[in-house]
């Protein structure tokens, strides 16, 4: 008799998410670590000053991630609305992704903060919006709008027999998006989601225009202070190069994950 050969169970697609979410929030918090000895090693102006890079640093990786994350909902939901049928769904989902990608990232924050307030105000919704959170707001609704992109283009690529073949099985539009095209959808375009998320971490500088303690304010507030702005910059670009390293490698591990999921 011969033995048969049994192929290693893959563990469950939820284990596989913790372990990846629990290895990322490791590698950044011993990234975090190893930054704050390295910059305090180094000499004036950069080491009596770490703790301020630092601080900034975390603050960049938090707008990332909390914008992020938003940011994924507002996409999936505007690409779906964007493949819609019903043109009173399309044509304004149409139009948030025209206005958003046509006008600049940095007129976007300025506009959240200064503007957005008291806009509400006017029509009776009173709403205190600090800096974090008009950073977020911008940063958000601007990814979300590539996302809906992407993610309209993912589920365009989903052949079209795969959503009647639900509906003659009495599957309802809703079900046959949630349950058959959305999940497939979203497998093809992790890669172009995840380019997006890195380079929300960089376009996350801009929250500097609004006092917003992020990394790039924390350098030009050392470099002010100090007249030496090739030590400071240099430092900048080098911890901006670490967190979208980091970020990138357990992107990658994403994708990977992804798909041998689809095999």
């Amino acid at each position: 008799m011969t033995a048969q050969r049994t192929a290693p169970r893959q563990p469950p697609g939820g284990v596989n998410l913790l372990v990846w979410l629990v290895g990322a929030a490791a590698a950044f918090l011993l990234l975090f670590f190893v930054i704050t000895l390295i910059l305090r090693r180094i000499p004036d102006p950069i080491g009596p000053r770490a703790d301020l890079f630092v601080q900034g640093a975390r603050m960049t990786l938090q707008l990332t991630l909390v914008s992020g994350l938003i940011g994924l909902v507002i996409g999936i939901l505007v690409g779906i609305a964007r493949t819609s049928a019903v043109w009173l769904v399309r044509a304004p989902a149409g139009l948030f992704v025209w206005l958003v990608r046509g006008t600049p990232l940095l007129v976007q924050i300025l506009f959240v903060y200064n503007a957005l307030p008291p806009l509400l105000q006017s029509v009776g919704i009173r709403l205190e919006l600090n800096e974090f959170w008009s950073a977020v707001i911008a940063l958000a609704l601007n990814v979300g709008a590539y996302n809906a992109e992407v993610i309209r283009a993912g589920i365009l690529a989903i052949p079209r027999g795969q959503g009647e073949a639900a509906r003659s099985l009495g599957l309802s539009g809703g079900q046959t998006m949630n349950t058959i095209i959305l999940p497939q959808a979203l497998r093809i375009v992790v890669p172009p989601l995840v380019n997006n998320l890195v380079a929300l971490l960089k376009d996350s500088s801009l929250a500097s225009s609004i006092a917003l303690l992020e990394l790039t304010l924390a350098g030009s507030r050392v470099s002010s202070e100090t007249f030496l702005p090739i030590p400071v910059l240099t430092t900048v670009a080098c911890v901006y190069l670490a967190l979208t390293t980091v970020m990138t490698l357990f992107t990658d591990q994403l994708e990977k994950r992804v798909k041998i999921a689809t095999r």
